[in-house]
């Protein structure tokens, strides 16, 4: 087909305004996101200075069952258990679910927990992979290992949530590290408000940290450039987008490795699809739905200081596919609860957030892919001038930029995770030049995750090669 010059002018003209259309769009959104993070933040400050005092509230507290899902964890597992066990929290349970491991992670875990079997009855609400035994540490009576046949990590939470004694659970990875008051801190969301049903707190970057027996001894930055412009990336998404959609009622995600929920609420949804890659994404958009349905008065929040570290991937290979299933894992977190958006009772997660990571979150990679292939062919033959080009490529180049150093702005103001100077002027060198290249590699790994999804290819999670090099221990 032989497309005619007329027709051609007006495609090019079209892409320049629906290019330009969208750009402003987004970053409306993102300007409005920020303002109500940092007034977020500036309130929140002052309670989290008051929390710091002595309170007489500790054993009032809630009890909470910590969900560890493994498989092949050999490396961190340990390590993980170990800090979650100094954790200052008055009564909680830690319950490590290991998914059919094909390496030493359970002999790690027997070997480093003291583990024998211990026969006990359990609730089963939710379906799930048989469980093959269940063992308790003869060294720290609150843990238990629950040794299951594999079905992925949302049929091992499940497994968990069966076996879990108390009213409130918290998923943590088996790669990750939490601060000794990070349980705590996410808790009094619970407390101060009855309305909440779930509450995530902050992950950071492990890579470049030292951690010993448990224990955050040190906070360093990645040596690897590809994981400190994942630490960049990080401070962006957690520090204006949730603490934005928070305050708004319109939270779609609560991270999967670190967050709280009321069990009553997770098993009546239904408990952690296993049919899906975004499964923590996925459980939050169904309590949303179900809540708006019954006309509930809840909220789902985050907390931006209970902080969890966790290792990220070092490789490319590693990173892609990793990006491309979190991204199949929001399609199938979106479409599969279709019911939630442009409801009678839908509110901001209705009407505002849901459409928004439709719009922008979906298919914004593949339009922001579409975009720099088009701007670059029609200035490769002249269609658009110079200034056009350009203008589109520094608006492309600075609004990421100022999007990460608004992040990091923010991670100042407030919390002052990375103190030292040197560090701040690594994180702000990688704040630009993690739009040259990172950025747009991320898009297409996106967009990818959009095509498979359509094309209904099947994915799993597989394994992340990890190097827990933070990881140290003592003799």
């Amino acid at each position: 087909m032989i497309i005619q010059p007329g027709n051609l002018a007006r495609l090019v003209a079209f892409s320049e305004w629906f290019f330009l259309a969208y750009f402003l769009a987004l970053n409306l959104v993102y300007l409005v996101l920020n303002l109500v993070s940092l007034v977020s933040i500036k309130r929140y400050m002052p309670t989290r200075a008051l929390s710091d005092l002595p309170n007489d509230l500790g054993n009032l507290m809630p009890p909470v069952s910590i969900l560890v899902p493994a498989y092949n964890e050999e490396l961190t597992i340990v390590s993980t258990v170990k800090s979650l066990l100094q954790q200052e929290y008055p009564q909680f349970e830690i319950l490590v679910i290991n998914d059919g491991s094909t390496d030493n992670t359970l002999d790690v875990l027997r070997k480093g927990l003291d583990l024998v079997a211990f026969p006990e009855a359990y609730r089963v609400r939710l379906p799930t992979r048989p469980i093959k035994l269940v063992y308790r540490s003869l060294r720290f009576p609150n843990v238990r290992v629950i040794d299951k046949e594999n079905g992925g990590k949302a049929d091992s939470l499940n497994a968990g949530i069966n076996c879990s004694r108390y009213p409130f659970f918290c998923n943590v990875d088996a790669d990750t590290v939490l601060c000794r008051d990070s349980i705590s801190r996410v808790m009094t969301s619970f407390t101060e408000d009855s309305r909440v049903v779930v509450s995530g707190g902050t992950v950071r970057i492990a890579n470049g940290c030292k951690v010993t027996e448990g224990v955050l001894t040190e906070v360093g930055l990645p040596g690897n450039l590809l994981a400190l412009f994942q630490a960049v990336e990080y401070l962006r998404a957690f520090l204006y987008a949730r603490v934005g959609w928070s305050a708004l009622n319109g939270l779609l995600v609560v991270s999967g490795a670190f967050g709280v929920f009321r069990k009553d609420v997770a098993v009546r949804v239904g408990g952690y699809r296993t049919d899906t890659l975004g499964e923590d994404m996925e459980i939050i958009v169904r309590i949303h739905r179900f809540a708006r349905k019954e006309y509930a008065d809840y909220r789902v929040v985050f907390v931006p200081d209970p902080v969890c570290w966790t290792e990220v991937p070092e490789s490319l290979a590693t990173l892609g596919r990793q990006r491309m299933r979190w991204h199949q894992g929001l399609a199938e977190s979106l479409f599969k609860n279709a019911g939630l958006p442009f409801s009678f009772n839908g509110g901001v997660v209705g009407w505002v957030a849901y459409p928004f990571a439709l719009v922008f979150d979906w298919l914004g990679p593949f339009i922001e892919v579409t975009g720099y292939i088009l701007m670059t062919l029609f200035f490769a033959m002249g269609m658009i001038n110079a200034a056009t080009f350009w203008v589109f490529a520094f608006a492309a180049f600075s609004v990421g930029a100022l999007l990460s150093l608004a992040g990091l702005w923010l991670e100042e103001l407030s919390f002052s995770t990375y103190s030292r100077p040197k560090s701040l002027l690594i994180l702000i060198v990688a704040a630009f030049l993690e739009n040259l290249g990172y950025r747009q590699l991320n898009s297409i790994w996106r967009a990818l995750g959009v095509f498979n999804w359509v094309t209904r290819r099947k994915s799993a999670w597989g394994n992340m090669a990890r190097k827990a090099s933070w990881v140290k221990t003592t003799r």
